[in-house]
């Protein structure tokens, strides 16, 4: 355990998180001065950080049982200031004091790199949307060497991850520029229900083997959602639709035809750039419900293999083999679906780097027109969370070369990366990267991912997310969520009080 003191409340998350990076198979104990805290768990290491700016000065000491104390110093500006602020990147880089947020987080970098022989490759960065960064920079009249400038001074990224970070800021901007989303919305609609549910995963999600006879009903309720966006949405545009899961493909294909024949009666569908179905199992894939799909302008689908062993499925509880994938993705094909994406996830328990080559060698034979590479993360409420806490069984690894090995596959089936986002607990503190075709790229995970404009959640478990506009339809960066319950049945019990969340979130 590494027990970590701070001064005062402040930046306590970052902290954590940063700290967490460093040491990943440690717990990290916070203790804030002042505040009533269990002391009887002493840590292998102590932190000490005065994170208290006022002063213009913070300070940290790292404390060994069996070692000298080490302790560093840093000056940072006086005053309130987001962490972002990149307002400032073209005046003295590096040299320029840094706002306390940043300059508290360069410390903690400086010495645990130090203390750990450890460089990470997105530095002192904790958010999960590093990407957006670069897009300000660009967005603000920077150009690419002032990205780099900028996040190697305030952040320590790697030249690597910079680089990445720029072309897909570069890439995002030439595509949003092309679509007319101001003034308009995205709709996201949640299909809670799996085949089985995997070890990893820890979303919302019911095995459709116990509620496959309330299916009918969750669609009715879906359907008093979508009523409520055809009323209150109908003066806007309704760019991008991306029906999720759990896993969307465990409908009938009459239940697929009745939802996406509601959407296609119900809302006007004219401005619509992507209609997306997270089509993820391959054994809940079917002929019939690709041809209810294809017949309603779906017009993007996933068809996820994980990985292509078969063992590595078995063990995480896919319940499906690579052969069934295979088949799956052929079968889209001859139906026609033209924009198929795929992912794959790096660090999957007992997994290197022969088997990541394995897995992109047999994904290049098919050349999937979107590959999404995932770095796993170990989620609370997830079964392999809690094999790994309570027994510390199970061996998962993500290396820079193995990132490596899937972004060269990617170039070599012309993808190149568009989106980027990181998680919490990710293995190797790495992200997760898509990779798409020149016009293939996923509108809805850019939409998402720089929240440029609203998105309505229907379903279990579901967070709708409000972005406030100026009348010229900018984002002002203020953001407000409401979300739906996690329950089925609670959710179609209450489902005109979900519907009434989201009524008041638009007043």
């Amino acid at each position: 355990m590494i027990v970590a003191n701070l001064k005062v409340d402040k930046y306590k998350y970052d902290i954590h998180s940063l700290i967490k990076a460093f040491y990943p198979a440690q717990d990290i104990k916070m203790i804030v001065e002042g505040e009533p805290e269990d002391h009887s768990d002493h840590g292998q290491i102590e932190i000490d950080i005065d994170n208290n700016e006022e002063n213009g000065v913070l300070s940290m000491r790292i404390i060994h049982p069996d070692k000298d104390i080490t302790s560093m110093d840093i000056k940072c500006l006086k005053g309130n200031f987001g962490d972002n602020n990149t307002d400032g990147f073209m005046s003295d880089g590096q040299e320029q004091l840094q706002t306390p947020k940043n300059a508290m987080k360069q410390l903690i970098y400086l010495m645990l790199s130090k203390e750990t022989d450890t460089e990470l490759p997105w530095g002192t960065l904790t958010g999960i949307r590093p990407t957006k960064i670069a897009m300000k920079v660009i967005e603000n009249g920077g150009s690419a060497d002032d990205v780099r400038k900028y996040m190697k001074g305030t952040y320590f990224t790697s030249d690597e991850k910079i680089d990445v970070s720029i072309q897909i800021a570069q890439r995002e901007k030439k595509i949003l520029d092309s679509i007319d989303y101001k003034g308009g919305y995205s709709l996201y609609i949640g299909i809670p229900f799996c085949p089985t549910t995997c070890m990893y995963c820890s979303f919302t999600s019911f095995p459709i083997g116990l509620w496959k006879n309330k299916v009918d009903d969750y669609i009715e309720c879906l359907k008093k959602e979508i009523d409520y966006v055809a009323s209150d949405f109908k003066d806007k545009k309704l760019c991008s639709l991306y029906i999720g899961g759990g896993t969307p493909t465990t409908l009938e294909p009459d239940q697929m035809e009745r939802l996406l024949g509601y959407v296609e009666d119900r809302l006007d569908l004219s401005y619509l750039k992507e209609l997306t179905v997270e089509s993820g199992r391959p054994d809940s894939i079917t002929r019939d419900k690709l041809k209810a799909m294809k017949k309603h302008g779906v017009n993007r689908i996933s068809v996820n293999p994980q990985t292509m062993r078969n063992e590595t499925l078995k063990f995480i509880g896919r319940c499906h083999t690579v052969e069934q994938f295979i088949d799956a993705f052929h079968m889209a094909r001859e139906e026609g679906f033209d924009n198929i994406n795929m992912d794959i996830i790096l660090g999957l328990p007992g997994e290197g780097l022969d088997d990541i080559r394995y897995t992109m060698e047999e994904i290049e034979k098919l050349g999937p027109d979107d590959l999404t590479v995932h770095s796993l993360a170990l989620k609370r409420g997830s079964r392999l969370y809690e094999q790994m806490k309570l027994k510390g069984v199970v061996e998962t690894t993500n290396t820079d070369e193995m990132m490596k090995v899937a972004s060269e596959g990617a170039y070599r089936m012309g993808l190149s990366p568009y989106y980027l986002y990181r998680q919490k607990n990710m293995t190797g503190n790495f992200e997760n990267t898509g990779y798409a075709r020149e016009d293939k790229a996923g509108i809805y995970n850019m939409l998402i991912m720089e929240d440029l404009h609203s998105i309505v959640a229907l379903g279990t478990g579901t967070v709708t997310k409000r972005i406030y506009t100026d009348e010229n339809g900018e984002s002002t960066g203020r953001i407000e969520r409401c979300d739906n319950v996690k329950d089925v049945g609670l959710y179609m019990e209450k489902i005109d009080e979900m519907i009434e969340r989201k009524k008041r979130l638009f007043l």
